[in-house]
This record gives C-alpha cells, structure tokens and sequence, in this order.
C-alpha cells in the first residue's frame, strides 16, 4: 500500500484519498452454469486488485496501472467510449464506471485520478477482469458520494460488464463483492443471494496456472456456449409444449417443467441427440424459418456458426448443476469421508467440462493428472477454460511435498513457465470481498 501511495503522489502529485480493493475467485465447482440459471459455489481469493483514487474538480478521469505493460488512459467522463473489439485493461474499468453512471443517471460525475495495482495473474480463470469491473464500481460510487448494498452493486457490474461483450452470468462480480473471510459461497441467482459453505478441515486448496492465456472478452468459445446453452433450452421447451420463445435458459425448463435436474438429464436423452444441429435443423425443430432465427435468437457475432453441440451442452449444464447441491451438502453434513466426496465431484466436474463442454486444453489436463497423481484429492479447470488454471484439493499435511512435486513436474519442464511459476502455483484460502477504506 506505501508503495501504491508513493508512485501515486509522484504521478499525480498529490496523495490518494481513498483506496478500492476487489478480490479475485477460484469456483470450486459449477462451471459454466451461472449463465444458465443455477447456482455456483465459489470463494474470493486473496489475490486481488488495488486502485488508489483521488476525486479530481475536472470532468477527467485518469488512469494508470503501477504495472507499465499497462499504458496510460485518460478520458471524459461525459464520454464513455467502450471498444469491444480491444479488450485493453481501461475499458474494464469503464465499464464499472459506466455502470455506476447510469445506475444513477449521473449528469455531472466527478473526475478522478486513479492508479491501480493487482495481485491476480491476468487472464488465468481467476477474474481478474471482472474484479477490475466490480473496484471500478466501487470507486466511482465513493467518488460521486452515492451508496448500494452489495447485492446492488453485484448486480450492476454483472450488466456492465456486458458492454465489453462477454455474456457472463454473474457469479464473478456476486463472490468479489458478498465473499467472507473463511467461508466458501453457494450463490444463487434471481434474486441474487449466498450462503455460506463451510470447507471441511484437513484439506487445502491450491491454484496452478496452466500458463496458456485465455482473454474471455477475445474470444468467440465462451460466446458460442452461452448460444448453445440457448437453443438447448428453446428445443427442450418446445418438445414440452412450454412456450420456447420466452424460454432463456436451461434453469427455465426444469423450474416450468417442475421436475429434478436427474429428471431433466432423462429429458436431454429422449429429446436431444449427440450429433451437432445444423441451423438449417435447429429451424425445423423450432418451426422457424432461418430468417428468424438469425435475427431474434443468434446474437450478432453467431451468424457464421453453422453447428451447434445442443445435448452435450445441456448434459453439462444439469450435471454440474447437481454436483453444486451435492458439494454443498456434503460440506454442511461433513460425514468421515467428505473430502473423498469432494474430490471426486471436482474429478466427475473436469471430465464433464473436458468431453461434454469441450472447455478445456492439453495443458490444463496434463496438469489435473499431474495434480492427482502427487496426491490431489480432487482436481479441476476452474473458470472459463480453454487455458487458466486448475484447482486442487490436497491434504492439508501433504501440501509441501505436493507443491515441490507439481513444480518440478509441470513448470520446471519449461523455460517460459519456470520463469512464472511462484505466481502461478500458490495454496488460497477463502478472503473478504470488495471494500473502500481510507488510510489509517
């Protein structure tokens, strides 16, 4: 922090008023359906982002990053111009900002001039990005003078943080901001609540960066999953005679339907087949022409993708779905052999995410197997996928052996990650949420 505040003051010339810090996560298990509808179970981790901030009497927000690979950024603030083609760091940050601005419909939003530190390795699952979106909020609430419950807030950078073009589903901006120090979340979605999950003793987690970048926001994966997420939910709705134009998402059907999410695994094997559909075939089914489907349910960067994995998708989806209960369960009834049931959700998890979600790499499964075989109980892909990291439960006694072994086996193989690797292999434990404080 005396740092921060010293290259502050030499930048700006004046010493920071208050300081915003936000979290970054690691989910323990749900992957991919936050979007969809159904709870997830994530902790904050002690990773973090850090902005000092000092309310400036000009309508100018400047911004600069402690680390310089980050450049400068400065702009008016009655002029928020978010570029989704670029997803450099300052539009993150704008579209807090933003958010915040018309929240409140802000017509003179102050300035300010900010410098901001992270502890989070960027692009490796853990949301950074979504951090940045939920300090930048912050600030600029503290900023204008103006106050929100958390869950408010939570809400707010969920939707802003869609002006860069990631259709996230919230659970990111939910842990960064409701987390607590000790305890695990099971968050659950409209409306937004969570409750605490207290991790079972004798285990600990740890976080290993496979060190293959995966930008969300850059890339079309993430978008296409949330589009197939979609269309499983129209052809599952309609095979039911539910009205599937107004249907969204797979948590729909089950709640209309009234059935378990076993029951709707039933449903997806009767009505959906393993082979991709063709749009020309997700029109027939829905009895739509092509015209229609282009313009009122694929979103505009879908219009090249011509097939789609419909029953895997939803397979994942309702699966997952049940392992977030189980966990949960397990964790508050904590019989003799929890973290064994734990684990082997997280393993059932990743080789759900793997073969049925298709969002995970080489490297990523090289290092789940690494994990496992230096005595993780459990080992997943935590976040996006398609590179970041996993998450590992190991037995609390077994840790130091378990990081000596994994380092040698996975980073110390390779020159780019052996040069990384002491941010990248780390033991977490569950941190506090998001925060403003003034220096003491």
């Amino acid at each position: 922090l005396q740092k921060l505040k010293e290259m502050f003051i030499s930048k700006f010339g004046s010493a920071p008023k208050f300081y915003a810090r936000a979290p970054g996560r690691v989910n323990l298990i749900g992957e991919h359906i936050d979007y969809c509808g159904y709870a997830v179970l994530p902790m904050a981790i002690e990773q973090d982002i850090l902005i000092a901030v000092e309310p400036v009497q000009t309508q100018v927000v400047q911004l600069a990053n402690i680390n310089s690979s980050y450049l400068d950024f400065s702009t008016s603030v009655n002029n928020i111009q978010i570029n989704k083609t670029k997803p450099q760091w300052h539009n993150y940050f704008l579209c807090g900002l933003k958010g915040i601005q018309e929240h409140f419909g802000l017509n003179n939003p102050t300035g300010m001039n900010c410098l901001l530190d992270g502890t989070i390795p960027p692009s490796s699952g853990l949301s950074s990005s979504s951090a940045l979106v939920c300090c930048a909020g912050l600030v600029t609430l503290r900023a204008n003078g103006k106050t929100l419950s958390k869950v408010e807030l939570a809400e707010i950078c969920t939707k802003s943080e869609r002006y860069i073009g990631t259709e996230g589903g919230g659970m990111d901006q939910s842990i960064s901001f409701l987390a607590e120090e000790g305890t695990a979340k099971l968050i659950e979605f409209s409306p937004l609540r969570a409750t605490d999950v207290r991790l079972p003793s004798g285990a600990t987690f740890v976080i290993a960066n496979s060190c293959v970048e995966m930008n969300k926001a850059a890339t079309s994966h993430f978008n296409i999953r949330v589009m197939e997420c979609r269309l499983a939910t129209k052809l599952l709705s309609k095979s039911k005679g539910l009205e599937w134009r107004k249907m969204l998402r797979l948590h729909d059907v089950q709640t209309k339907l009234g059935v378990s999410l076993e029951e709707m695994l039933t449903i997806v094997e009767e009505v959906l087949h393993p082979e991709p559909y063709s749009t020309e075939e997700i029109c027939k089914c829905l009895g739509i022409s092509l015209e229609e489907l282009r313009s009122q349910i694929l979103s505009q960067n879908m219009q090249d993708v011509s097939a789609f994995k419909l029953y895997q998708r939803a397979k994942h989806v309702y699966s997952e779905a049940a392992r977030v209960l189980e966990f949960q369960k397990i964790c508050s009834e904590a019989p003799a052999n929890a973290l064994h049931l734990l684990g082997e959700l997280m393993k059932q998890s990743h080789i759900s995410c793997r073969e049925m979600y298709e969002c995970s790499c080489p490297e990523l499964d090289r290092l789940v197997d690494i994990c496992l075989q230096f005595g993780a109980i459990g080992s997943r892909l935590t976040g996006a996928g398609w590179g970041g990291c996993t998450v590992s439960m190991v037995p609390t006694d077994k840790l130091n052996t378990f990081l000596k072994n994994v380092k040698k086996a996975y980073y110390q193989t390779d020159g780019q990650r052996l040069a990384v690797e002491n941010n990248n292999l780390f033991a977490t434990k569950p941190g506090r949420g998001a925060l403003v404080f003034v220096e003491a």
